[in-house]
């Protein structure tokens, strides 16, 4: 992990999760956290070592990758914390995450680890589309869910920190089926960045960049292509399919492992967004056959 420097006063930890920093008038504001403790306690220390101060923490998503860390710097540090309402209640009640994975009961004790469910945190104040001003800091908050409920990234200083709604090019190609909740919503979220003005972006995950369209288009195309992938192997079942069948066919057609539960979870709800999407959108129906959801392409 090392800290970058974008402008004068725009920073970013590099590292599996970017994670943002913004220095103005001697107070400090941190974009996301990080996974744990240990990710936490090197920042403090990075930060320490140029005498930058951490005052504020604004989390993006609920996501543990991106939460983690925030309690040990509320208790070390008697930092403010910042996050949008519905994602703050996950992170406040973080036992959520693996609930909902887990189709709403309780989960299995493989699914209550720390890239699962974080440490909870207490929100200090709600984030929510528009401007905002914390502190000597002020930014546009912009809504972009569908990689989670309600993910916030935000404008400052001319510079988008995107959080996850969208990927840098070499970590689609390493995960090819993304994380997500709402298909819909993220392909939204996509065009609207397409729509922002901004010098330079950094995603959650990947490279900051001057000029995001390629890897914006990047990111809409994988998703457009794995509901194509799901719909035409719908179509082409006339008599319809399970989704466990289907589930499966995805797996193969992309080369996706799963090595624990808590991963196969993971795609399964990407899974689910897709088809979510598919059948609202009136290309498919639902019904069940036998004891098994079943999906059967829709009639022109």
């Amino acid at each position: 992990m090392e800290l970058r420097e974008i402008s004068d006063c725009c920073y970013y930890f590099c590292g599996a999760v970017n994670i943002g920093y913004i220095h103005k008038d001697g107070k400090g504001l941190l974009i996301d956290s990080g996974i744990d403790k240990g990710t936490a306690k090197k920042i403090l220390n990075i930060l320490k070592g140029y005498n930058l101060p951490i005052d504020y923490v604004f989390l993006t998503h609920a996501h543990t990758d991106h939460y983690g860390g925030a309690s040990f710097l509320q208790k070390q540090q008697k930092v403010k914390l910042h996050a949008p309402r519905l994602e703050a209640a996950i992170m406040e009640h973080p036992i959520l995450e693996p609930i909902y994975l887990w189709n709403g009961a309780m989960p299995i004790k493989q699914l209550r680890n720390k890239f699962l469910e974080g440490e909870p945190v207490i929100i200090d104040g709600f984030i929510h589309e528009g401007r905002h001003e914390v502190g000597p800091f002020r930014f546009e908050a912009v809504h972009l869910p569908g990689h989670s409920y309600s993910q916030m990234g935000i404008i400052i200083g001319e510079i988008l920190y995107a959080a996850d709604s969208y990927f840098g090019p070499k970590v689609l190609a390493k995960h090819k089926v993304p994380f997500i909740v709402d298909a819909d919503a993220t392909i939204h979220s996509l065009e609207k960045l397409q729509s922002l003005v901004f010098r330079g972006a950094l995603p959650g995950h990947g490279d900051y960049e001057a000029d995001i369209s390629e890897t914006i288009q990047a990111n809409i195309n994988c998703h457009t292509h794995i509901k194509q992938f799901l719909l035409n192997s719908i179509i082409m079942s006339p008599n319809g399919i399970s989704m466990e069948v289907l589930l499966g066919k995805m797996f193969d057609y992309y080369g996706l492992k799963a090595r624990e539960i808590g991963q196969w979870l993971l795609f399964r709800t990407s899974f689910t967004a897709y088809i979510t999407s598919l059948i609202e959108n009136g290309d498919i129906a639902i019904s069940i056959n036998g004891h098994t959801p079943w999906l059967k392409g829709e009639s022109p």
